[in-house]
């Protein structure tokens, strides 16, 4: 490599990082208890409220989002000095990237040379942005990079690269034998690191909730801002993330120090060493996550019980500390609301519809191109092989990352544009918001696909022939997009709902904590009676705002509750029987 550590981690370092994982679970989790407690509260309080009429029209189909397995020769960049080495590569349906030193290995069920699960990397085709990278993490003290001990390999131009980069982990330098092997890896693994990243995102079970929020709160509580890139991946890597985030700058520095050679060569190095760290970090949360994992089942049983016997009590303290509230911050809200929220509220709302309704877009006009295709065969070959296998290729639509590409990338549109008008507020989840539009894409996909063939399966039999068997499927066709022209409406809404919220309440929370204190935690009595009552109430008068502005846009449309309207502004009604009234599902 040119540069290596002067030594792997010794048991004193192993000893500390084991010590400074075990400390952020100890701070963690109180903050992790109390939000599963509010979780349960939120999930059964939907449960027993009254339903409204189903939002959705589409079918839900019950696969989970997955990525396609993905296999081919790559050459990999690897070794202590590094070459480029011939290796084939399989991409997991889990999203995990393994490379084996040849075809016969991985098929004869060989070990792998190397694996990395794909959570948190950037993925990268261009050499000149990936020296540029390497020249941001280590740069040359004199200034003239011409001076250091050059990375000759890299400097080499080399084509159909694909870099995957981490803040603390080993790069992984790939170069594909075409440029079409190359697009096919690139979408692959633009897929592999979306679905990992969301995993928790994507969960609706309290647990995940649960987790989510507490990873909010604690770092709120520590002085960081509390954006959902921060929640990016699975429970331990997120916990991971968050500790090699605050020891990076003095990991950096220890690494460097303990490094020879200069320049790009350190900078690869310095990553090798930050992977290390990162490894057992992850392997010491992983394992207090899986000890904590009984208590935390035992718990959440213990609270849906509490719960279920005494939510009608609960719901009216709620209510009382809610009413209480309210009257406490008005003021100052309303102040907060005015000056900074509103003058912008517009322009964000028109922002975030831009890319959600041209993804819808192209959702539709690639549903449409299938079904017509797939009735095109039906009346040019009725054949029970060919048809069997159209019907196959119908059903993967949701999950071709080629085919969805177009859908994909107008979760992009806006987002320079999105960003500059979201920074004021310090919103740190433009990341999440873009994988949360490609994951709305691949749902309502999934969704429709998964509509029309349930549909066409139950009006199709063997004794229509060729000519009302295609009649038939046109009038499927037809009610699916109906279907769809409703469910996008609904998603419409909600989605830009949501993440206006995301991007308005840690701002206003932040600004009314430096007068109210509100980052205290809510000790006093009951915690499901206390526990995120402040939040509800600072969130259900923010919502009044943004539900007015995407009516002033929208216009009123049918559409389900979210879970801001579960989890806001009920504490703000007149006992139980009025919030049981104006609760969704």
């Amino acid at each position: 490599m040119g540069a290596r550590p002067s030594s792997p981690l010794d048991k004193r370092q192993q000893q500390q990082l084991r010590g400074q994982v075990d400390s952020l679970l100890r701070a963690f989790l109180p903050c992790y208890r109390r939000q599963l407690a509010a979780a349960v509260l939120r999930q059964i309080s939907r449960e027993l409220g009254p339903q409204e009429p189903a939002g959705c029209q589409l079918s839900h189909t019950k696969k989970l989002p997955r990525v396609r397995e993905h296999q081919g020769p790559l050459t990999l960049l690897r070794g202590h000095p590094p070459q480029w080495q011939p290796t084939f590569c399989v991409l997991r349906g889990d999203g995990r990237l393994e490379w084996f030193s040849q075809k016969e290995e991985y098929e004869s069920g060989g070990p792998p040379l190397g694996s990395a699960a794909l959570t948190g990397y950037i993925l990268l085709t261009s050499q000149r942005e990936y020296l540029c990278l390497l020249d941001d993490l280590c740069p040359s003290s004199s200034g003239d990079l011409a001076q250091e001990e050059p990375l000759r390999v890299l400097e080499e131009p080399v084509s159909f690269a694909l870099f995957l980069v981490h803040p603390f982990r080993a790069h992984l330098c790939f170069c594909a034998r075409t440029r079409g092997a190359q697009r096919a890896w690139r979408l692959n693994l633009q897929g592999a690191i979306r679905l990992r990243a969301t995993v928790l995102q994507r969960s609706r079970a309290p647990a995940a909730c649960a987790f989510l929020d507490a990873v909010q709160l604690y770092r709120r509580r520590r002085g960081f801002a509390g954006g959902k890139d921060a929640t990016l991946g699975s429970d331990a890597e997120v916990l991971s993330a968050e500790l090699m985030r605050e020891l990076l700058p003095g990991l950096r520095s220890q690494a460097l120090r303990g490094l020879r050679g200069a320049g790009r060569a350190r900078a690869r190095a310095c990553a090798e060493f930050l992977d290390a760290v990162h490894a057992a970090v992850l392997a010491r949360a992983s394992a207090g996550l899986r000890a904590f994992q009984p208590e935390k089942d035992a718990l959440l049983a213990a609270l849906e019980r509490t719960v279920r016997a005494e939510l009608e009590h609960i719901l009216q303290q709620r209510a009382q500390r809610a009413r209480r509230l309210q009257v406490e911050i008005r003021d100052a809200l309303e102040a907060c609301l005015c000056r900074m929220v509103d003058p912008q509220l517009s322009q964000l709302t028109l922002a975030l519809l831009s890319p959600v309704e041209a993804m819808l877009g192209a959702v539709r006009t690639l549903l449409i191109r299938g079904m017509d295709r797939l009735s095109h065969h039906l009346r040019k070959n009725p054949s029970g092989t060919r048809l069997r296998r159209e019907v196959y290729e119908f059903g993967e639509i949701p999950w071709d990352p080629e085919l969805m590409q177009i859908c994909y990338r107008e979760a992009e549109r806006n987002r320079n544009h999105l960003a500059q008008l979201a920074e004021p507020f310090g919103f740190l989840g433009m990341r999440s918001l873009v994988f949360g539009v490609q994951d709305v894409a691949q749902q309502l996909m999934a969704d429709a696909v998964t509509t029309f063939l349930q549909l066409a399966d139950q009006c199709l039999t063997s004794t229509l022939d060729c000519g009302q068997a295609a009649e038939q499927l046109e009038k499927v066709r037809g009610l699916v997009l109906k279907k769809f022209t409703s469910d996008s409406e609904t998603t419409r809404w909600r989605f830009t709902r949501d993440w206006l919220l995301d991007i308005f309440w840690p701002f206003v929370w932040n600004e009314l904590g430096v007068s109210y204190n509100l980052e205290q935690p809510e000790v006093d009595g009951d915690i499901l009676a206390t526990e995120g009552v402040c939040r509800d109430v600072i969130q259900g008068l923010l919502l009044q705002r943004i539900d007015g502005e995407l009516k002033k846009i929208l216009g009123a449309c049918n559409r389900t509750c979210t879970r801001a309207d579960c989890s806001v502004a009920q504490w703000n009604q007149e006992g139980v029987g009025e919030y049981l009234r104006v609760s969704g599902p």
